[in-house]
């Protein structure tokens, strides 16, 4: 079955684009569209969306208070969703992120890496913009060099190299031009070496490489 997907974003072109990019895909459909974040809330309702899109500045509510209304701890039924911003602010990404969001995107990243949010969350994942992984280490930093569950040993010598490069904001397209291989080989790598740290995005790769001293 297609993955049933709201969009919240005050700006009609953005929706529309959206649109295209997510109806253009097989397995998703894009169900209903807001224009405000207490429609959003409302429509989410009404509609029961598997995923909600969501920008941050809108009227009425914001997609903060929308992501915590539908996803955050005090929802009855949480709903999936991803923010997708134009703002990379660490504030906005930290409050995302703790109000219940499983994703975090800025409107830059391209459709690719929109599809792929999507299909992260219905698996239970969360998908950050690279480019925000950098910043989003720094505060693992800024708390302390943290103690990692797996081992240094816990990947080969090229899965490490990868994860150096995912530490380092780069998105798959630039891994696999720094290492000489395609974006999809790329991918794949950040995934396997996700599955074998058991973590849920780029950003727990990061705090692994800090956390083991790996980053040079």
């Amino acid at each position: 079955m297609a993955i049933r997907i709201l969009l919240a974003d005050d700006q009609e072109s953005v929706r529309v684009g959206f649109r295209l990019i997510l109806d253009s895909q097989p397995d998703m459909e894009v169900i209903g569209e807001a224009s405000d974040g207490l429609q959003a809330v409302e429509l989410a309702a009404r509609l029961n969306p598997d995923v909600v899109l969501a920008d941050i500045r809108m009227p009425r509510l914001d997609g903060l208070e929308v992501t915590r209304r539908l996803a955050g701890p005090e929802a009855e039924e949480p709903v999936r969703v991803v923010v997708v911003t134009t703002f990379g602010l660490d504030e906005y990404v930290h409050t995302a992120l703790r109000n219940g969001a499983c994703g975090f995107l800025l409107k830059r990243s391209g459709p690719t890496l929109l599809v792929e949010a999507v299909r992260a969350a219905m698996a239970g994942d969360t998908l950050i913009s690279p480019s925000l992984t950098v910043s989003l280490l720094q505060h693992h930093r800024e708390a302390g060099r943290p103690r990692p569950a797996q081992p240094v040993d816990a990947l080969t010598g090229r899965e490490t190299e990868i994860a150096r490069l995912v530490a380092q904001g780069m998105t798959n397209a630039e891994i696999g031009a720094a290492l000489f291989i395609t974006a999809g080989t790329a991918k794949t790598h950040v995934a396997n070496v996700q599955r074998k740290l058991n973590v849920r995005n780029r950003v727990g790769i990061a705090a692994w490489i800090w956390g083991n001293g790996l980053e040079e």
